[in-house]
């Protein structure tokens, strides 16, 4: 491994609960592409000194996850189209200083959708209503999802959510079944109070033909190895985690790596 030196360049990740996903995926890859680089994943205490701090110090890469994804646009100085379009941001890419935000996720979602090759006339119930839930949204709207329903508490989020799309709102996510369930809250991730619990009902799994979950960590949450034990079609957090990575390294580096240099660092960021 290359040894710490003053010309690293540096890239992270901020997360409530950070994982070391990217941080095997990136480091793997620049190990095995020759960069003199390195990534790190940080939980901060205050998002906006954390942010002065990637402009500061010349950090190249910063990954933006749970639950910082819509307060960090305050905080950079340029918006990507891809970021506008939904008003959520999970890379900034700092260019002498200069922040400019960007969304990976939702090419993720959409990529996805496209190679499991799932229905558009399909009904659809997304369990959530923050950042990642907007490029989910938008990911099964552009597929050309109409029967799709926000499931939220919050009803101010949860009907701005589904206004923005055409979509229907309820605050009980439990109280409707579809044929598509995604889980885009962190219940069922790793270290939380809700890491053992199911996002949707056993009788909704039983009604649904395939089980999305984008909590990354573990890549087999409860809600992943109940819909496999089930039989359904299943898209875990790990797949997300893996495309939007790839896009955040080709936008820090400037370097596409191979289908199998991607495929080692996924399979090397699971093996953990």
């Amino acid at each position: 491994m290359t040894m710490l030196n003053k010309d690293m360049t540096l890239c992270i990740s901020l997360s409530a609960r950070p994982s070391n996903n990217g941080t095997r995926f990136h480091n793997f890859l620049y190990e095995e592409l020759g960069l003199n680089w390195i990534y790190k994943a940080f939980a901060p205490t205050d998002l906006g000194q954390a942010i002065a701090g990637v402009r500061g110090l010349g950090i190249r890469g910063c990954a933006i996850s749970m639950p910082f994804k819509e307060d960090v646009i305050a905080l950079v100085d340029h918006m990507d189209p891809s970021a506008t379009a939904i008003d959520s941001v999970n890379t900034i890419v700092n260019d002498d200083g200069v922040l400019t935000a960007y969304n990976t996720d939702y090419s993720a979602i959409a990529q996805l959708i496209e190679r499991n090759s799932l229905d558009p006339a399909s009904s659809v119930l997304l369990r959530g209503s923050g950042g990642m839930a907007k490029a989910t949204a938008a990911a099964f709207r552009d597929a050309g999802f109409t029967h799709v329903t926000i499931a939220a508490r919050n009803e101010e989020r949860g009907r701005g959510l589904a206004d923005l799309y055409g979509f229907a709102w309820t605050a009980d996510a439990d109280a409707a079944n579809a044929d598509v369930i995604v889980n885009i809250t962190p219940i069922g991730m790793a270290g939380g109070d809700d890491e053992h619990a199911l996002s949707f009902t056993e009788e909704q799994i039983a009604a649904a033909s395939v089980v999305f979950d984008v909590v990354a960590l573990p890549a087999e949450t409860p809600l992943i190895s109940a819909g496999r034990a089930a039989g359904k079609t299943v898209i875990t957090g790990a797949e997300v985690a893996t495309l939007q990575a790839l896009e955040q390294f080709v936008l820090y580096t400037g370097i596409r790596p191979s289908a199998a240099q991607v495929q080692a660092a996924e399979e090397f960021m699971r093996a953990q």
